[in-house]
């Protein structure tokens, strides 16, 4: 069978799309890449003012609606919640360390001085970085990763923030000063986390992806997308969550930042997917009960002011 995978063109995206390549062929599928061009790729505007969200997935979708590929591999922190109905999250591979890092010239964040110009494009982690040093600078970023770490070298900014899943695909681990905890900085929805996205209708490539799909890892990534859809947040809102499925629980956490870093509300939730004989539940009901606890979760957070915030960083 031949799939054709569309793909970005970023390092970062050859990457992933290469790493699914390998996977279905060692499954006994053709993979043929299909490389696409997207607006935010070619745009150099801060994020908001270039489309923002779906702005690196808008023109696959296309590719996939009109038949010029099978399927797509995003990075679901970029993904859209919203619902497409001719097309399906078939698979999430084994979910990447969701971490954010801070590149410098060795300085800790902790070290650096007062003032200092610290890059980044996602206003959850401009908020967060801004809740724990207000007397930082953060200014926009940017670039793939290579080009934001040029702009790093040059001088332009005294640190940057990038996601550990991406420096350790690329393999530039050894350019991370700092490897922030959860407790420190709580990832984006979906991040480090890839998306097997296909045409609904498509059988034979839903069958061929979901050999890779891995429960925990696509469970949790369901309540994250199901909390940032029912908040109606997209992607370039100041909230962050992370979802872990434990042996017999998905615990859920959950923060909402205004634009400044100066009010932060925070909800932790939880269910059981275990029956009473501790059986777990089936895939499907799992699944069905993640994006339950992500519904869940966004009315706990509305409930605390949570909205107003969101609705602040929309408008700025």
């Amino acid at each position: 069978m031949l799939i054709r995978l569309g793909t970005r063109q970023s390092a970062l995206a050859l990457w992933q799309a290469e790493y699914i390549s390998e996977s279905l062929e060692s499954l006994g599928h053709q993979v043929q890449l299909i490389k696409i061009t997207t607006s935010g790729d070619i745009s150099t505007t801060p994020l908001g003012e270039s489309g923002g969200q779906g702005v690196f997935t808008k023109e696959i979708q296309r590719a996939l609606l009109d038949n010029r590929c099978d399927l797509a591999v995003h990075s679901l922190k970029d993904l859209p919640t919203e619902v497409i109905p001719e097309l399906t999250l078939a698979s999430v591979p084994p979910r990447e360390d969701t971490a954010d890092c801070l590149l410098s010239n060795g300085m800790r964040l902790a070290d650096l001085p007062i003032g200092s110009n610290i890059g980044t494009g996602s206003p959850r982690r401009k908020a967060s970085l801004l809740h724990i040093r207000p007397d930082l600078i953060v200014k926009d970023i940017r670039g793939n990763v290579d080009t934001r770490i040029r702009k790093l070298d040059e001088g332009q900014y005294d640190a940057i923030l990038l996601a550990f899943a991406g420096l350790h695909r690329l393999g530039l681990q050894a350019r991370i000063t700092q490897k922030f905890s959860i407790d420190e900085m709580l990832p984006a929805v979906g991040q480090a986390a890839l998306g097997l996205e296909t045409r609904s209708d498509d059988s034979q490539t839903i069958e061929a992806v979901s050999q890779l799909d891995h429960t925990t890892s696509h469970a949790a990534v369901l309540a994250e997308r199901s909390l940032l859809r029912s908040m109606r947040a997209g992607c370039l809102a100041p909230l962050a969550c992370n979802v872990v499925v434990h042996n017999e629980t998905i615990q859920l956490l959950a923060r909402v930042f205004s634009p400044d870093g100066k009010k932060r509300i925070e909800v932790k939730h939880a269910a059981d997917h275990a029956l009473n004989s501790h059986e777990l539940l089936p895939k499907k009901e799992l699944y069905l009960l993640a994006e339950q606890l992500g519904r869940e979760a966004a009315s706990l957070l509305a409930e605390q002011g949570a909205t107003e915030l969101i609705h602040q960083a929309r408008y700025l």
